[in-house]
């Protein structure tokens, strides 16, 4: 086996070739993610496969595992140094080759296998790399798994272990599309631009959706590992608004927008205004929660106040669970609680059965988009926006902070707020009905509006959202409050995008 990790070594010595590199921030909430190079090796990489082969035998789980990779210049390499270090650890391992995230979760399912691997940085800029994973179908890991993991790994306390073996699936990237196209034909010929920012997607996404009838217009689809326009991430603005011109230029239905490896969708209506996923999520539990009665469904702490007082979802009988932001949370309670889906703002959508198998898939989410324009073909995305009660609210902004203070920061203004909110002092002039502790602080005040402060799950930085269903000036005056706060902290640095 392997030494134990060391944190120090530099690239281009002879221990770096010799000795694994693990940084430990890593780690994260529920999935891990470095700096290839700087902050791991191939070494590295292969203690993390064997520390991970390791806690899938205490988990007392079969120890057989499918492993994908995404389309970056290094995620072949990583992905082969992973699958050594989980054989080495006793591991059966299932190749599956380029993949979606959501490849590799169908694959669960398809080869039968209770654990999963998949190699990438979702969105990360290049030079990132990460790895998703799993012991329970459809479920990923959350914090006590990767805490585990973490201790194995940066303890060198994984085990040697026989009876590791390797088979490489050539076929699971069409058995993935075939699942998804075998179902009822769209009724009319929607037009949409699919936008993968030359991500993974580009090799799935535009094939799919023509397959169930949709008239797909590509936008960078070509796989490019150097993401030469803009980062595939459908939360960025410069994404969204490159598909924006797309749609309005080919008069399209709709634009849909794919993260690098994805798992998640964006949206565009077809009047060129992005629609931020938790606002889609209303549309689409209103579409579901007609056809499917009582209809649970769970959302992030980052997602607007609809999905607690939009009049269709009460009359549908519809109810919403407000739970922890991350990929790993919400699939985990929309899982426990028997939703229909579970939405986060950032564009995970879980849908569970009859929709979907519970993990996230950017492709499910487009074609339960175009399934709902399908079933109003009097009204066009724009419409269905408009729909909505109006609310006033700001991107996911992301001020930086570095990984090892992060919380700390967000424990203070945990304390600030609820503080405040205990002394009965107001926030933008109105009284604070409510703080919300969960995961980072949601403070409300009186007429609704709303400010969320918590620590990113995957990048050094903080979260920032704020919404009003009164006016913007109530919604920027949210943000100030909040902005005026982190910024006296020292460890605070520049947002990505302000409102």
């Amino acid at each position: 086996m392997l030494p134990k990790p060391r944190i120090d070594l530099q690239p281009n010595t002879a221990d770096y070739e010799r000795l694994p590199l693990v940084k430990p921030t890593g780690f994260r909430e529920y999935d891990a993610r470095w700096l290839f190079g700087s902050e791991i090796n191939l070494l590295g990489i292969q203690a993390l496969g064997a520390g991970l082969g390791t806690l899938i035998h205490e988990l007392g789980v079969e120890p057989e595992i499918a492993v994908g990779h995404d389309f970056r210049s290094y995620s072949g390499s990583i992905q082969k140094a992973l699958i050594v270090g989980l054989m080495s650890a006793g591991c059966r391992v299932k190749d599956i080759g380029l993949a979606l995230s959501p490849t590799a979760y169908y694959s669960q399912f398809a080869l039968d296998v209770p654990c999963v691997a998949m190699v990438t940085a979702s969105h990360n800029e290049n030079g990132w790399t990460g790895v998703k994973m799993g012991a329970n179908r459809p479920l990923t890991f959350g914090p006590d798994e990767m805490t585990r993991l973490k201790e194995i790994v940066l303890e060198g306390a994984y085990k040697a272990r026989s009876g590791g073996s390797y088979f490489h699936v050539p076929d699971m990237a069409e058995q993935y599309m075939t699942d998804l196209y075998n179902r009822p034909q769209l009724n009319r010929p929607i037009k949409a631009v699919v936008a993968c920012g030359n991500g993974t997607a580009g090799a799935f996404a535009p094939d799919v959706l023509r397959r169930v009838g949709a008239e797909v217009i590509e936008l960078d689809c070509d796989l490019d590992f150097t993401f030469p326009r803009y980062n595939p991430n459908p939360e960025d603005m410069e994404m969204l608004e490159a598909l924006a011109h797309a749609v309005k230029a080919t008069d399209a239905d709709v634009g849909l927008a794919f993260d690098g490896d994805g798992d998640r969708c964006g949206v565009v209506d077809n009047e060129g205004h992005e629609i931020f996923a938790d606002k889609v999520g209303v549309m689409l539990a209103r579409d579901l929660s007609a056809r499917h009665e009582n209809s649970q469904f769970v959302v992030d702490v980052k997602s607007t106040g609809l999905f607690m007082t939009d009049p269709v979802l009460l009359e549908n009988g519809a109810k919403t669970d407000y739970w922890k932001t991350g990929h790993s949370y919400i699939k985990r309670r929309a899982h426990e609680i028997g939703a229909l889906v579970g939405f986060e703002k950032s564009g995970h959508y879980f849908f569970n059965t009859p929709i979907g198998r519970g993990y996230d898939d950017g492709l499910v989410s487009a074609l339960a988009i175009l399934d709902m324009l399908d079933r109003n073909p009097t009204m066009t995305m724009a419409d269905l926006y408009r729909d909505l009660p109006q609310t006033w609210g700001s991107p996911t902004m992301s001020p930086h902070c570095p990984d090892e203070v992060k919380y700390d920061v967000v424990d203070r203004m945990i304390k600030v707020f609820e503080d405040m909110a205990a002394q009965g002092d107001t926030l933008i002039g109105q009284p604070i009905r409510d703080t919300n502790t969960v995961n980072g602080i949601r403070i409300t005040v009186e007429d609704g509006t709303w400010g969320l402060v918590r620590a990113s799950s995957n990048k050094p930085g903080l979260v920032v959202v704020v919404e009003s269903p009164t006016s913007e000036a109530n919604m920027k005056a949210m943000f100030e409050e909040i902005d005026a706060r982190l910024s006296a902290q020292p460890e605070v640095g520049e947002y990505d995008q302000k409102i």
